[in-house]
């Protein structure tokens, strides 16, 4: 059961909603306080609500409601800033980053650490720095704030230290292990890439390649099975790209 309370002004951004009656919606929301909320928005879709042009993806709020947060009442909302509108190259981009939280934390867990990474995330998508790396930054943390952290540092069997001319494989929920002198190294990492990965270095098209790989593998872990619709409508969009 849900303890009711009400909240004031908390920041948050709208990371997913549908529609409920002809006039409100259901919301999710990324609170820093209190996590992911889900709250009626009554009135929302009419075109006189003060709501509709603030409850939008990637815009930085501050929120109100009454109830529990599963199930309470939106009562406020207003901009915690100035943003500028995301640019329209990089919405699939964010719709990642929102689906992501959605399948991967809980309602109501507080992680103040993922609301600020995902809020750094979505500035530097808004203001143009290297889409990939911010990518990966993100995705990187949130695992390590959720539980599933990657010690790319080490040798999971051995303990030893990485070596940069040695190849690797990671073992979703063990971690990496050097790869046989027989070994295929086709489906291996390379230890200087993953030593650039861990040391936050993903400037070259190698090591960006390997921290994307590494954490598609450990998100796939995490996912369950369950694949992400984002990720296949970006596929879909860059495969109608290359075929123009």
């Amino acid at each position: 059961m849900t303890v009711a309370r009400r909240a004031a002004l908390q920041p948050a951004f709208l990371i997913h909603h549908h529609d409920y009656t002809d006039s409100s919606r259901i919301v999710e929301l990324l609170t820093r306080e209190h996590g992911r909320i889900s709250l009626f928005a009554r009135g929302v879709r009419r075109a006189k609500s003060p709501f509709r042009p603030l409850l939008q993806p990637f815009v930085p709020l501050l929120v109100s409601w009454s109830g529990g947060i599963d199930g309470g009442q939106l009562t406020g909302a207003e901009l915690a800033g100035e943003a500028a509108p995301m640019p329209p190259q990089r919405l699939m981009s964010g719709f990642y980053l929102n689906e992501l939280l959605l399948r991967l934390t809980v309602r109501g867990e507080a992680v103040q650490e993922v609301f600020d990474v995902y809020a750094l995330a979505i500035e530097r998508l808004r203001q143009g720095a290297p889409e990939q790396a911010a990518l990966r930054n993100f995705e990187r943390q949130l695992l390590e704030h959720i539980g599933y952290g990657l010690d790319v540092s080490r040798d999971a069997a051995s303990g030893e230290p990485l070596e940069a001319d040695r190849y690797y494989h990671f073992q979703p929920g063990l971690g990496l292990k050097a790869a046989g002198p027989q070994a295929d190294v086709s489906a291996a990492f390379l230890g200087a890439d993953l030593m650039d990965f861990g040391a936050g270095r993903l400037e070259s098209p190698a090591s960006l390649r390997a921290a994307k790989r590494l954490l598609r593998e450990a998100l796939e872990h995490c996912l369950e099975g369950r694949g992400l619709r984002s990720r296949d409508v970006m596929l879909a969009l860059r495969r109608l790209e290359a075929d123009k």
